[in-house]
């Protein structure tokens, strides 16, 4: 019978033990996988180097970008006294009666003798106008009250003053009196019968808004000395806007009323502190 070996028995060479070596089972084998960990290595530095100079500039010009946005916002003030160079008086006279041919020849007659008034204290043809004639039939109204003595008809006229003579339609309306001595009633349902106006805005808004900007760089300049800064150049303006005010104000003046008026405006600048 053939003899079978024992192969547990047979004597094998026996290697002694040594440890494994981990590290490399995290590398890839060969020369080339030791090239590609080194440049990959190096990438990653690169890269994370960039993102923190890159954070570094942003936040370094973003504070010097705060740093220089200081600015002061003052406000300058220009007054001026001025004169009205326009005037418009409105002379609104009424006759009643219950004959409307006759009221309407009486409120003609009053027309003349109001024109005439006008042309003698040096008011020409050109600044007179005559309104058309209103008339008011109060029978025609349901919700009248009627009694003996009421007058039928209200006869309206209006003639208009635009002058540029504004000293002249002034002591021209103190001797209106001498037109209610000739029977004239003047109708008292409006305001003052004269407005003056000043007209030449434009031609003055250049100098005040230079005098309000000079104005305001010189606040300016007393802020940026208190803070040690200097005034650069202007960010903002906003030249505000023009107001016509009563030269002398009172609880019961209104601009339109007075022929000296005065003129205001208030800018608001933003200035750049350096």
């Amino acid at each position: 019978m053939p003899k079978i070996e024992n192969l547990n028995e047979k004597n094998i060479e026996k290697r002694p033990f040594e440890p494994r070596k981990f590290e490399h089972h995290f590398l890839p084998k060969g020369p080339r996988g030791g090239h590609k960990k080194v440049e990959h290595f190096g990438t990653s530095v690169v890269l994370a180097l960039g993102i923190v100079l890159a954070g570094f500039f942003i936040g370094h010009y973003y504070y010097k970008a705060k740093v220089g946005a200081n600015t002061v916002v003052v406000k300058g003030l220009a007054e001026q006294n001025v004169k009205a160079d326009l005037a418009i008086w409105e002379m609104k006279y009424v006759v009643t009666g219950n004959d409307v041919i006759k009221a309407q020849k009486e409120i003609s007659n009053q027309t003349a003798v109001i024109e005439g008034f006008l042309k003698e204290n040096g008011f020409e043809k050109s600044e007179i106008t005559v309104g058309r004639l209103e008339t008011n039939d109060l029978n025609a109204n349901p919700y009248r009250n009627t009694y003996e003595n009421n007058l039928r008809f209200i006869l309206n006229q209006t003639i208009t003053v635009k002058s540029k003579k504004v000293d002249l339609v002034a002591s021209t309306l103190n001797k209106s009196g001498d037109l209610v001595a000739k029977g004239i009633i003047f109708s008292s349902d409006y305001g003052s019968p004269v407005s003056y106006i000043f007209t030449k805005l434009n031609d003055i808004k250049p100098s005040m808004l230079e005098e309000a900007t000079q104005n305001a760089r010189e606040a300016a300049n007393q802020f940026a000395k208190s803070s040690k800064s200097k005034v650069g150049k202007i960010k903002h303006a906003n030249q505000g806007m023009f107001s016509i005010l009563p030269q002398e104000e009172t609880a019961s003046a209104t601009e339109s009323q007075q022929i000296n008026k005065r003129v205001r405006v208030v800018s608001t600048i933003e200035y750049w502190l350096k």
